[in-house]
């Protein structure tokens, strides 16, 4: 079936064992005193190889192939790699600073709601109330971040150099759509519960 011996004149030393597979003519040889093969540990005092199966043979023959995206998911806290992590890095540069603009307009609608109705307002200004504006504001950027669940698969479309010269409307029209909640919150919600 196979032959464990090493071949004498030909440069094998005392540790070496040849194997030669029945299926082909793959020759293997072992170096050292202790190897893995096919999961099982060759040691000097047994001398004998495993018949690989031609799977592995393949495998020793043609070299791994390693592909230039891996599919592999990323662990928790681990950064995206490949093309998915400069379509990011363009959203986050295009997207960050834009909310701080965001921000300063749904301040600018609730400083205006609270100057134009101050009295009414005035019984509003506790701490607990202060802390659900913090939360609304919380949610406001939550929803803000919308904009990245239409951002990244429009960059990676056909359309993507189209897309981001007009992307644009997308933000205007998310800050439009923000201002109308802000509104209809304050005087749907807040304002009449106020009494």
């Amino acid at each position: 079936m196979f032959s464990n011996r090493a071949p004498t004149g030909r440069g094998f030393g005392q540790d070496s064992v040849l194997c030669q597979f029945p299926s082909s003519a793959f020759i293997v040889q072992i170096n050292h005193i202790e190897c893995t093969l096919c999961g099982t540990v060759l040691d000097n005092k047994k001398q004998r190889c495993i018949l690989a199966l031609s799977a592995l043979h393949r495998r020793w023959e043609t070299p791994h192939m390693e592909t230039a995206h891996p599919t592999q998911s990323q662990g928790f806290g681990k950064s995206p790699s490949g093309p998915f992590r400069g379509l990011l890095a363009d959203a986050i540069r295009y997207w960050e600073p834009r909310r701080l603009v965001y921000n300063f307009v749904l301040t600018a609608v609730a400083v205006v709601w609270l100057v134009a109705t101050w009295p009414h307002f005035r019984v509003a200004l506790t701490l607990p109330s202060l802390l659900l504006l913090a939360i609304l504001a919380l949610l406001a950027n939550v929803c803000y971040c919308a904009a990245y669940l239409v951002d990244i698969p429009m960059q990676r479309s056909s359309l993507s150099t189209v897309w981001r010269r007009r992307r644009w409307v997308l933000w205007l029209m998310g800050t439009l759509f923000a201002i109308v909640v802000a509104n209809y919150w304050i005087a749907d919600e807040i304002y009449p519960s106020l009494r």
